[in-house]
């Protein structure tokens, strides 16, 4: 199965995640990703090469922004995980430091 690596920032907001059925609901999303990663909406402009996987949990939307990378084999990058609220302003600024 394919490889999946967090960047910093995802692996932070995950990590403090205290409920477990959103925490679940991340980890199946990442699965479902790992099966076929254009399941996501690929993103165009300044977050080129990037895709955007929606979850929608307790009346908030949350996002799950990730890319690929090939080295010798596919590897799934999760770059920033959060709530919709400037997840995409957030993550322009991450992309661009």
């Amino acid at each position: 199965m394919t490889e999946v690596r967090f960047l910093p920032p995802a692996a932070r907001f995950i990590k403090k995640l205290k409920d477990k059925r959103l925490k679940r609901l991340f980890q199946e999303a990442i699965d479902k990703i790992r099966v076929d990663y254009t399941i996501g909406e690929a993103k165009t402009g300044d977050l080129s090469g990037v895709f955007g996987y929606d979850i929608y949990y307790n009346k908030t939307n949350y996002e799950l922004a990730y890319m690929v990378e090939y080295l010798e084999d596919e590897i799934i990058v999760i770059i920033m995980a959060g709530t919709r609220e400037n997840f995409y302003d957030q993550l322009k600024h991450y992309m661009n430091n």
